[in-house]
C-alpha cells in the first residue's frame, strides 16, 4: 500500500457561503450544533417530498441544536432553474421553510 497523499484537516465551520441575498454567512455560525447540509431542488421529481419532510424534520429538531443548510443546485439536469429570490420565494412559501436557503450553485 502506498501513502496516503497529506491532506489538510478541514472543519466545516472553515467556510463561508452567500445567502440567497448574497449576504456572506460564516458557518462558524453554527457551531455546536447538528447540521444537515442538504442539496435541493425545485424541479426534482423529489421535491415535494424532500422539502416536506425536510420542514418536518426542522420544526421536530430545531430547538435541539439541529439546523438545515439548504443549497439549492441547478447542475443536476437543471433542476433549480430559478434566480435565487424565486427559490427562497418557493421554499418557504410553498413548504413553510425556516431553516436558511443559501445561494444557487451554478
Amino acid at each position: 500500500m502506498g501513502a496516503a497523499e497529506s491532506v489538510p484537516e478541514t472543519s466545516i465551520h472553515e467556510f463561508t457561503v452567500k445567502d440567497c441575498n448574497g449576504k456572506e454567512v460564516s458557518l462558524e455560525t453554527y457551531k455546536g450544533k447538528v447540521l444537515l447540509v442538504v442539496n435541493v431542488a425545485s424541479k426534482c421529481g423529489f421535491t415535494e417530498t424532500n422539502y416536506t419532510q425536510l420542514t418536518e424534520l426542522y420544526q421536530k429538531y430545531r430547538d435541539k441544536d439541529f439546523e438545515i443548510l439548504a443549497f439549492p443546485c441547478n447542475q443536476f439536469l437543471r433542476q433549480e432553474p430559478g434566480t435565487d429570490q424565486q427559490i427562497q420565494d418557493f421554499a418557504c412559501t410553498r413548504f413553510k421553510a425556516e431553516y436558511p436557503v443559501f445561494r444557487r450553485c451554478a
